[in-house]
């Protein structure tokens, strides 16, 4: 083996730190060799080059040094045109001979000495000649240094021939005095000006690093070619005219503006035929070079229209303007984000410059060219991947940076990859600009962790979905909060629900800081709770939630046990903000209030404030009960209806002690479910725990306290229609679920269906009211998405797909109380935008017609296709909203859709409408914080929580709003934020006149019937009560006595008046109706018994058609309860209020549950 230390010699002795910096000079022995590179660029012509094309400072200066002396050049041409008269001589005494001064033009003949010589004198010929000299000199060694091995390419250019022209003349006369008048064309200098413009413009650009606007280029040439061409020919028609009119200077621009301009006055004309030639020769070439010049022009007007120009640094400096960088701009998303965003009146002074790699369309180019959005809206097309854009967009100078993705991508893993790389570019262009990510899929969010305020679609979307599941129209709620609003909408309309549901749709999220706020000033150092109902009670607004001064957390509803603070910052619901309102008392005892107490709707109270009075509450100190949460009844005092007098509520008190709020009261349900479980849950080992889910399927989901299993299920028993080891059920009704199921139909097991999960599995979800989940999925989950759910309870999944009735009724459809439709992604490859949502809207059409009495929850794509959720061609209350919305649209609201009864009622939703969120966070920054405590995507100790409560009979005794805000504030703690409101339909349907017709059916047709048909009619009668019994063999006997009766209805028709057979016509289009009910139920019914399916369970007649559901945010005080509204609750944090000390078995296991579950989770 060789020793590798011993090949390498030691450094000599004398080889110190002096010799590395002088060198060695002694040592000579050594073998090195210098080496020295770039021998080629030392010879003196590759230096000159160098100096005079390579450099590009030096040749700048080397361009305007030559573009200086071609102006001299033409300035000593007008001097010497100026001071040459040619009365006084040819300027060459040996041919003045010839001619005299006083010698007349003869029409016909020409006097060509004036034109060939000129008087010049010595000092201007030696500067002509310098000149010249210099010029020729500079143009020889510029050739020679760009010569490349052709001759005739240097010599034949045109610059190169004009500068022979100009100065070899001017050489000549050093040598031949006789020839020093000369005419010499020196005003054709000006062309090799321009080009020397040109070349210096060019270099200019390399020099400073910086490129130009090719219009501002373009324009230059443009402009300097007109002014030679002017120039040229005045001062070839004034030279020429020499010989005959004698024109200035003057004259002769004179002429040539009135020719050029297609004026021609004729009052100067040209005499003699050369200058007659030099205008026709300058007026062709006009001709030619101009519409040249004009052309390249226009089409660069075109392409800067395209991709936008450049938003200037002077503006950026000097005004505020956002950038919003999106792969493709459409035009619902521009509108969108324009109406949002000027929505608030700061905003009104931003502009928006638009980035956008794609070229502008039509619809978008039309909108920009509204004079309201040409002023303040710029767009620019190019990426932002490329620093040249960034600096085009300013985006070192904006305020924020908006970066949207685009959901219409089919790959949207691929669309959130665009969207990272453009966020880490901007971040590395400017780091100092805010920037507001928009991201599809929750596993790519940590790659943008860096964002001042990040929206996860999925995220939001599946919370968003299963909130609606246990809160109806959560989605609708949301919408409405994010949503800016005057609450003007509809105000006009006969229709009360219509005034109050749009009045109350204005409703927003403010803050303000408790000191300074005259909402909230007087409730500090009282409870929150407190605060929160007064607030109510004095001003009508609804304080939701506070931040303390020193901690960036939001905290929803602290509960009565949190004191509030002058430095807190209070977030509460209102029409508009406290600094925008105005305040007037009002008397708070009035003659005849109980006549005036009902609710007349919204349009009362005044745009800039809410002010509500809700009178004397009669107080019980004694009544300090508080109602368990999943009670169904407000408790009534036992003495409430004695003596007549109205029932009395306990006062919210100031702070509460332990004697006021009973904290077992706000955890009984949870505890008893755990601490005395069943018998049959124990037999069947359902016992849950509560910790922390120990596996998440992505990076960056916020961990959240939920009930879990205490070993996980196999995966083989996740699987709802195949039986296994460990259990044999293979359908939903086999396993016996006490609640209703609730079912999800979505294309892949995303990551963002786990966030479905982690809602309706949270720790606050009382355990015997948790709803089992199937996921209906078109694809076979990753093993990755099953280690996340297996330790959630009766969570189970089934490969199939909505298209499928088969599939349907496997998963238990007959059995669950909503169904979930989410978009899928391979739709979005719709050659028509709009036609994304096709298969979404019929599938849920199609569940629609087959399960009227399921609660479909759908997610589409476009906003507007809500109106053909649930459609019905001939209902005339959905035509007078659909004109409705239209009416709306034409008057500028951004909620037209709003009065869609679908999207009222929460049955519909679309994630773009959540685009608002982070168009508002410029503005609130608090708004998507918010939004993720309410959906419980983030839980934050001592925060509260999204629930609902239902208004039953036994809880009509709280009559108003405001007393149910008293008996909730001062009994379990919670703070109502809307209602829920289920009525019937004021217009009347076409086919609710159908159903109200049925039951005539049956009376009328006898009238027609022949005696013969008795029989059959009483057994189809029969079918027709009892649908139940009927077969599918009934079918063709069924509708083949149907289109007897219609035809002897027809044939009888003529007999009786207009109005009979009007309704004889009614009742035979109510036997068809009948009929296809009845067919469609029979095919259910029969599918299900092929499947070994009981039909038991199947309702095919039990629809809501005839009802019409919708919010009201923060309504009055006095509003009126009725029966079956739903109450929005956040309640305070259980955890809360756990007491320390001896905690009871349920607590000391949950934390020890907890405690594994975080150790898990780190590892």
């Amino acid at each position: 083996m060789v020793d590798l230390d011993s090949e390498v010699p030691p450094l000599p002795p004398r080889y110190r730190f002096r010799d590395l910096l002088l060198g060695d000079q002694g040592w000579q022995s050594d073998d090195r060799v210098q080496v020295e590179f770039y021998m080629n660029e030392n010879t003196f012509k590759e230096r000159l080059k160098l100096f005079f094309i390579k450099n590009q400072r030096s040749s700048l200066r080397i361009r305007l040094f030559n573009f200086s002396l071609k102006l001299l050049s033409c300035f000593l041409y007008i001097v010497r045109v100026l001071l040459d008269d040619p009365t006084q001589g040819l300027g060459c005494k040996e041919l003045n001979r010839s001619c005299s001064s006083n010698q007349n033009y003869t029409p016909g003949t020409i006097d060509w000495s004036p034109i060939i010589w000129v008087n010049r004198s010595l000092p201007l010929w030696g500067l002509q000649v310098s000149v010249a000299v210099i010029s020729l000199f500079e143009t020889l060694l510029l050739s020679y240094l760009s010569y490349k091995g052709n001759i005739w390419e240097q010599i034949l250019r045109i610059p190169f021939l004009l500068e022979i022209i100009n100065a070899v003349p001017f050489i000549i006369t050093i040598f031949w005095p006789v020839l020093r008048n000369l005419f010499i064309p020196a005003f054709l200098n000006c062309w090799l000006a321009k080009h020397a413009l040109e070349n210096m413009i060019n270099d200019l650009h390399r020099a400073i690093q910086r490129t130009q606007s090719a219009m501002f280029n373009q324009v230059l040439i443009l402009i300097s070619t007109l002014l030679c061409l002017i120039f040229t020919c005045i001062c070839g028609i004034q030279h020429l005219e020499r010989a005959g009119n004698r024109l200035t200077l003057f004259d002769s621009l004179y002429f040539c503006i009135v020719t050029f301009s297609t004026v021609g006055f004729g009052d100067v004309t040209p005499k003699i035929w050369p200058s007659k030639l030099l205008v026709v020769i300058m007026i062709c070439v006009a001709l030619v070079v101009l519409p040249i010049q004009f052309e390249q022009l226009a089409y660069l007007w075109m392409e800067r229209q395209k991709s936008g120009g450049n938003y200037s640094r002077y503006r950026a400096q000097t005004e505020k303007h956002v950038v919003l960088c999106v792969s493709s701009l459409k035009i619902d998303l521009l509108m969108d984000f324009l109406n949002e965003f000027y929505a608030h009146p700061r905003l009104q002074d931003y502009y928006v410059v638009i980035l956008c790699p794609t070229e502008m369309d039509a619809q978008v180019r039309r909108v920009l060219q509204i004079p309201m959005w040409s002023q303040r809206v710029i767009y620019l097309q190019g990426s932002a991947l490329k620093d040249q854009d960034l600096l085009r967009a300013k985006m070192d100078d904006a305020e924020a940076c908006f970066i949207l993705s685009s959901r219409c991508e089919v790959d949207r893993t691929a669309a959130d990859h665009q969207t990272i790389l453009r966020a880490w570019a901007v971040k590395d262009f400017a780091p100092n600009c805010p920037l507001y990510v928009q991201i599809l899929k929750p596993e790519n969010k940590f790659h943008i962790k860096f964002a001042d305020h990040v929206v996860c679609e999925e995220e939001f979307k599946y919370a968003m979905l299963a909130l609606n599941c246990i809160c109806p129209a959560t989605s609708t709620l949301i919408t409405l909060l994010v949503h800016t609003s005057r609450g003007q909408e509809c105000q006009q309309s006969p229709e009360q629900w219509q005034k109050m549901y749009g009045r109350c749709s204005g409703n927003e999220v403010y803050h303000i800081n408790l000191e300074e706020s005259t909402f909230f000033a007087e409730y500090e150092g009282k409870s929150f709770t407190y605060a929160s109902f007064h607030a109510h009670k004095k001003f009508g607004v609804c304080l939701i939630g506070v931040r303390k001064e020193d901690n960036k957390n939001i905290l929803l509803n602290p509960g009565p046990r949190y004191i509030m603070s002058s430095t807190d910052i209070c977030f509460y619901i209102n029409i508009t903000k406290e600094e925008n309102s105005a305040f007037k008392k009002q008397e708070k005892h009035r003659k005849n209030h109980e006549s005036k107490l009902s609710y007349h709707g919204a349009s009362r109270l005044p745009v800039h404030s809410i002010i509500a009075s809700m009178g004397t509450v009669a107080i019980d100190l004694q009544d300090t009960g508080c109602r368990a949460s999943s009670g169904a009844t407000l408790a009534l005092p036992p003495d409430g209806g004695k003596e007549g007098r109205r029932p009395s509520i306990a006062p919210v008190l100031e702070v509460a002690d332990s004697s006021s709020l009973q904290t077992c009261d706000l955890l009984s349900d949870q505890s008893e479910d755990e601490t005395t479980p069943s018998d049959d849950e124990v037999s069947a080992g359902l016992e849950y725990a509560k910790g922390y889910p120990p596996y998440s399927p992505y990076i960056g989901s916020s961990p959240t306290f939920c009930h879990l299993l205490h070993e996980k299920v196999p995966f083989c028993c996740l699987r709802l229609d195949k039986g296994c080891q460990h259990n044999y059920y293979e359908d939903a009704k086999a396993y016996g679920f006490k609640n209703k199921l609730i079912i999800v139909a979505a294309e892949t097991a995303g990551n963002g269906l786990y966030n479905f999960i982690v809602p309706l599995r949270a720790y606050y979800r009382p355990k015997k009211e948790l709803n089992p989940i199937v996921l209906l999925l078109d694809n076979p989950p990753d093993m990755h998405f099953l280690d996340a759910i297996c330790w959630f309870p009766m969570v189970y999944y089934m490969v199939g797909s909505i298209d499928n009735l088969d599939d349907l009724l496997r998963c238990g459809i007959t059995f669950a109380a909503n169904m979930v439709v989410v978009d899928k992604e391979s739709t979005m490859s719709a050659e028509e935008d709009y036609m994304a949502d096709a298969k979404t809207i019929v599938n849920v059409q199609t569940l629609f017609r087959l399960f009227s009495s399921l609660s479909i929850i759908t997610e589409l794509t476009h906003p507007a296709n809500m109106r053909f959720m649930q459609f019905r061609a001939k209902d005339c209350y959905s035509l007078a909203l659909s004109k409705l919305e239209k009416k709306e649209r034409e008057k500028g609201s951004n909620l037209a859709f709003m009065f869609r009864l679908p999207f009222a009622a929460g049955r519909v939703f679309s994630i773009s409408m959540l685009d608002t969120l982070l168009y508002q966070s410029f503005v609130k920054d608090y708004m998507i914080s918010i939004t993720r405590l309410l959906l419980g995507l983030d839980t934050t100790p001592g925060s509260g929580f999204l629930c609902s409560m239902k208004i039953t009979e036994e809880d009509l005794w709280i009559r108003t709003y405001a007393r149910l805000y008293q008996k909730l504030c001062s009994s379990t703690g919670d703070i109502p934020i809307g209602v829920y409101r289920t009525e019937s339909q004021k217009l009347a349907t076409s086919e609710s006149r159908e159903m109200a017709s049925q039951s005539q059916i049956s009376i009328s047709v006898e009238e027609w019937e022949d005696t013969k048909d008795t029989k059959e009619q009483f057994s189809f009668r029969g079918n027709h009560r009892n649908s139940t019994s009927s077969d599918q063999s009934d079918h063709p006997l069924l509708r083949r006595k149907s289109m007897q009766w219609a035809r002897r209805l027809s044939r009888r028709a003529p007999r009786h008046s207009g109005k009979t057979a009007e309704k004889i016509n009614q009742q035979r289009m109510n036997l068809y109706r009948r009929s296809e009910r009845q067919e469609l139920a029979e095919l259910v019914k029969n599918r299900m018994k092929h499947l070994g399916l009981s039909p038991a369970g199947y309702d095919e007649m039990n629809d809501h058609q005839n009802t019409l559901s919708y919010i009201l945010i923060n309504p009055s005080p006095d509003t009126r309860l009725e029966l079956n509204d739903i109450v929005y609750l956040i309640r305070p944090d259980p955890l809360t209020y756990v007491p320390n000390a001896a905690p009871s078995r349920k607590n000391s296991f949950c934390n020890t549950v907890g405690q594994d579950t975080r150790e898990e989770t780190q590892l």
